[in-house]
């Protein structure tokens, strides 16, 4: 399961983790963000133990999206070793979010 995050944990729990964190920026009311939260819940329960999957919404958690030049909701970024190293904006594909994540473990493993 993904797990909500505040502006204040954001270092430690993103830019700190040793393994891939995903980022999901979004809010409540998005359509697009609805369409994507269930799959991106999917994605967190296969890749348990692989990756950690945390969202942000960009309502409550004023300013972090600017930080990370997050313009389009949804947005998932991809953070390895602190850096952000791939990430899915809009509406993207269940099987292209796979080859991402795949992708972005095969790097971080390096």
């Amino acid at each position: 399961m993904s797990r909500p995050l505040t502006k204040e944990e954001f270092g430690k729990e993103v830019i700190n983790n040793s393994r891939l964190a995903l980022v999901h920026f979004k809010t409540e009311w998005n359509g697009a963000c609805q369409i994507i939260t269930p799959v991106f819940e999917e994605l967190s329960k296969s890749y348990t133990g692989q990756a950690s999957f945390y969202t942000i919404d960009v309502e409550k958690e004023i300013g972090i999206d600017n930080e990370y030049g997050v313009m389009e909701l949804p947005t998932i970024l991809f953070f390895s070793k602190g850096e952000v190293v791939d990430y899915a904006t809009g509406l993207i594909p269940k099987n292209i979010m796979i080859k991402k994540i795949e992708t972005a473990l095969a790097t971080s493993l390096n």
